[in-house]
């Protein structure tokens, strides 16, 4: 079925290619691929395929879609930011003008698409462009700048060594050299189009070839070799389908007949190609063919036909001339600046150079921080891992006072987790890789969770922590839980650090009741040592402490509030403060939220883990073991294996329900050790892998999802864990 971008890509490259030997098969193949781009929704191919529409229509004489088509792959490609879509459409819009006689028009778009393409190096193009140049400086009759750009048209096609761009424009050329006199010059030439012509097997190119050898043998008088020669172009014209080009030859033969004084021949071609000329809008011809009928009428003495054909052809050629004469004028500019375009694409390119430069070396640097902040995430959670597990596993035996080691134990480990977790989201947030994940969300259930959090926290303190909420219990919301949870951790955890007594208090409202939309006020305030108005500025600051590491006595990385200011951009709003020394502080910012309902979410069965078979992959054998006796009070059956080829061999004899992967590994790594599990023949194809990393930046790889079902960061969270675990184990 038609309908991938490489079968679509591969549709249009098949059109283009055919169009010089069977142009109806091109218009049909074009129009499948518009079609099945059309279908997948994909705006370059869809662009594309109007573009190349738009030239076959041109060729073919139907000048009104070939402008349609045109001006819509313009307005696509400028929507997508492609200059290059822009300039292939310009290019064919800009044959339509010329060929309708709309010189000005034609001038400023080939000009337009000429620059691109010399931004781009782009010289097939460039060759092309400059050809279609030439043919309007002849037709506004400004031969020195028509030969000009042809020999440049020349020299690009021989950078490109392709030979139908240079075959076309020495026919070109050849009709210059022709008027010129200079016979043979323009014999040398022309024979050298139909040359390549014959090596590359271009009907199309030929027929037009053909045509320019016969106005050299034409205006030598040649009329036999003239006439054979117009009339094997007319054949090919007829067959291709390219009315154009019939025009042209037909205007040529009527000449030729009357000229050899055989005027019936001379007004069957001038009266057919007059008609055909007219449906098609084609004045270049028709002005020529009026004047050729009226010449016809006034020898064979019909004055009164005479009469109407020479106001035909005055009328016409008055109404080109004065709509166009001023425009070219206007835009005759535009051929002096001809000379700066390639000044000006040299600069551009040497522009291009240093700014692909910078942005290599900021691509550059920031790899390396994100390999910095992969690494010190593993380096310093891992061993964290074995510390929280430890701790798990000993809460159940340790009694009385031990237990209270165990929970300073486990609140010194989540404040460094913390720390670390602070930088990998600013990071994460620096480098804008964030988007908010919006889930059905219970805002009071959230708030009071998250208050409730910090309730031991302030009672050691001896701090009042209130919760205070006009929204109705029942209201769920469009939100983040994630991003919004972390927002008011920092905002309370920041309120409590800085409070030696009274009250720390989150305050939540409807300030703007809506039809879909609810706006909601924060508001978190504090009785605490407050922020100088010296200081306000700077509180949201990276990095920012307001008193010398020596002196402080709180900790923290100096980023929650830099990262709750770009939480709360990224929601689309801002974050405002007061606060007066000795009295206190207060943050406040708005949310506006979609309402929605309330998602039923089955509850796990603690009996469903039991008897599952897990496959753990872990170089760390502590992990291995910590994790193993973790799984088993859970009634699960353990599998340990300490690499990635040993994981490769047990799947291939044993079935798993999941499988554990740690993802940094000596000789295999974790990915390299799914993407084997899934793309070769073993029991595990389908099992979930889950990825078991102390890397917080481990799913940000472009891989991550094709070979992993969920992940795991270390230190765990027991029941995270636990809940994926029974999620996927249905």
């Amino acid at each position: 079925m038609l309908n991938t971008v490489n079968t679509i890509e591969q549709k249009l490259v098949e059109a283009y290619s055919i169009r010089i030997n069977n142009l109806t098969k091109s218009i049909i193949i074009a129009n499948q691929a518009l079609k099945a781009s059309l279908f997948i929704n994909d705006k370059t191919l869809i662009g594309k395929s109007y573009s190349q529409l738009a030239l076959y229509h041109m060729i073919v004489g139907e000048m009104q879609k070939a402008k349609q088509y045109s001006e819509r792959a313009i307005e696509i490609f400028n929507e997508l930011g492609d200059e290059r879509g822009v300039a292939d459409a310009k290019y064919g819009l800009a044959g339509v003008y010329y060929k309708t006689n709309q010189y000005h028009l034609g001038l400023i778009h080939f000009s337009d698409a000429l620059k691109i393409y010399k931004k781009y190096n782009d010289y097939y193009n460039q060759s092309r462009a400059e050809k279609s140049l030439g043919t309007i400086f002849e037709c506004i009759g400004d031969a020195t700048s028509a030969f000009k750009v042809y020999k440049s048209a020349i020299r690009n096609a021989k950078k490109i060594k392709d030979l139908n761009l240079e075959s076309n424009v020495y026919n070109n050329l050849s009709g210059i050299l022709t008027k010129k006199g200079k016979i043979y010059f323009a014999k040398q030439i022309i024979n050298k189009s139909i040359e390549l012509k014959s090596q590359t097997d271009d009907m199309r190119g030929m027929a037009y070839a053909l045509y320019g050898k016969g106005k050299v043998y034409h205006f030598c008088k040649e009329y036999t070799k003239a006439k054979e020669l117009y009339n094997k172009s007319l054949d090919i014209h007829k067959k291709m389908g390219e009315n154009t080009g019939v025009v042209m030859t037909m205007t040529k033969l009527a000449a030729l007949y009357f000229e050899t004084q055989q005027v019936d021949k001379a007004l069957q071609f001038a009266q057919e190609g007059l008609l055909l000329g007219e449906s098609l809008q084609f004045s270049m011809c028709t002005i020529k063919l009026n004047r050729i009928i009226y010449l016809i009428y006034k020898s064979l003495g019909d004055y009164e036909k005479a009469l109407h054909y020479f106001e035909n052809h005055l009328s016409e050629k008055e109404r080109v001339i004065n709509t166009q004469t001023l425009k070219v004028i206007e835009s005759y500019e535009l051929i002096a600046r001809m000379e700066k375009i390639e000044n000006e694409a040299i600069l551009q390119r040497e522009k291009q150079k240093i700014l692909e430069k910078k942005n290599l070396d900021e691509l550059e640097n920031y790899k390396r921080k994100q390999e910095f902040l992969s690494i010190m995430s593993h380096e310093i959670r891992t061993p964290l891992n074995a510390i929280v597990a430890s701790l798990v596993l000993l809460d159940d035996k340790i009694v009385n006072e031990g237990k209270k080691i165990i929970r300073n134990l486990k609140f010194a480990s989540d404040n460094l987790i913390s720390v670390v977790n602070d930088v990998l989201d600013f990071n994460r947030l620096d480098g804008q890789n964030v988007k908010l994940e919006l889930v059905s969300t219970n805002i009071n259930f959230l708030c009071q969770n998250t208050v409730e959090v910090f309730e031991r926290f302030a009672n050691a303190k001896n701090i009042e922590l209130k919760y205070i909420s006009t929204v109705n219990i029942s209201n769920y919301y469009l939100i983040d839980p994630t991003k919004l949870t972390q927002i008011l951790n920092n905002l309370i955890n920041n309120a409590i650090k800085f409070t030696d007594k009274g009250s720390v208090q989150l305050e939540i409202k409807i300030v703007d009741c809506g039809e879909q939309k609810d706006l909601i006020s924060f508001k978190i305030t504090d009785t605490g040592e407050g922020i100088s108005q010296e200081n306000l500025p700077r509180i949201f600051d990276s990095f920012s402490q307001l008193k010398p590491y020596l002196t402080r006595k709180h900790g923290g990385t100096g980023l929650g509030l830099a990262i709750v200011k770009r939480l709360i951009e990224l929601h689309k709003s801002t974050i405002t403060v007061e606060s007066k020394l000795y009295k206190g502080t207060s943050f406040y910012f708005e949310l506006e939220l979609e309402k929605s309902e309330e998602i039923i979410i089955k509850v796990n069965d603690k009996q469903q883990l039991i008897g599952k078979k897990v496959l753990i992959v872990d170089d760390t054998k502590m992990n291995g073991m910590l994790l193993s006796k973790l799984l088993r009070k859970w009634s699960m059956e353990i599998q340990y294996v300490d690499g990635g080829k040993k994981a490769i061999e047990i799947v291939k004899y044993q079935k798993f329900d999941f499988i554990l992967m740690d993802i940094h590994m000596p000789e295999m790594n974790g990915f390299e050790v799914s993407k084997e599990i899934k793309m070769t023949p073993n029991l595990n194809i389908q099992t979930p892998i889950f990825a078991l990393t102390a890397d917080i930046l481990a799913d940000a790889d472009q891989n991550f999802k094709k070979y992993f079902s969920g992940i795991i960061f270390k230190p765990f969270d027991i029941d995270k864990l636990y809940n994926l675990l029974v999620t996927y184990g249905d």
